[in-house]
């Protein structure tokens, strides 16, 4: 898939590439990223390097994750934002935001703006969101963008070669108001 370009009043969501390797990697310091998100640990520059140089485009190129930097209007790295794709019809969305962007209702308005995309764009019906137990403000960037929280998964993710549990939430097109590509059937009581 071509990379794109999302907007939104406050922010440009794009791909990253190599002229954005120093912001990421200097984003990548902040130790509660590197104690949450999977991102290596310490984060190297030829981590940042690879991410941006091969792996956000490869991800693309391959339909299989789309990588967004989330940017100010001004072209200041607020976050990152990927949509990865784990089954038919189905993206998982992970993010980070810079520790002095965080508060400012920026990696919510990223993500929603990113899965109405997804929806829209891909077809998919059903992006999940997963964060270990405990993680807070992934929580409640989550909840902010409309996710609805599943329950908890026992040894749900593995970080760093530790399996750890995790929550697990959903945000399905209805939930934005549009249509999905599949019928949905709801369980019943």
């Amino acid at each position: 898939m071509e990379p794109v370009t999302l907007t939104t009043d406050r922010l440009l969501l794009r791909p990253v590439g190599p002229a954005d390797t120093d912001a990421v990697y200097a984003a990548a310091q902040d130790p509660d990223i590197q104690r949450w998100t999977l991102v290596p640990s310490p984060y190297l520059p030829e981590h940042a390097i690879g991410f941006t140089e091969q792996i956000v485009p490869d991800g693309w190129s391959q339909g299989s994750t789309f990588t967004f930097g989330v940017f100010l209007t001004a072209g200041e790295l607020v976050a990152m934002l990927a949509l990865t794709m784990r089954s038919l019809g189905t993206a998982e969305v992970g993010f980070w935001a810079a520790k002095e962007h965080r508060g400012n209702g920026y990696v919510a308005e990223a993500t929603l703006t990113a899965c109405r995309w997804i929806f829209t764009e891909v077809g998919v019906d059903r992006v999940e969101w997963r964060a270990e137990v405990g993680n807070h403000a992934s929580r409640a960037v989550a909840e902010r963008a409309g996710f609805t929280i599943e329950g908890t998964l026992r040894s749900g993710l593995n970080n760093k070669g530790v399996r750890r549990d995790c929550w697990v939430g959903s945000l399905l097109p209805s939930d934005l108001g549009l249509p999905s590509t599949a019928p949905y059937l709801p369980a019943r009581s």
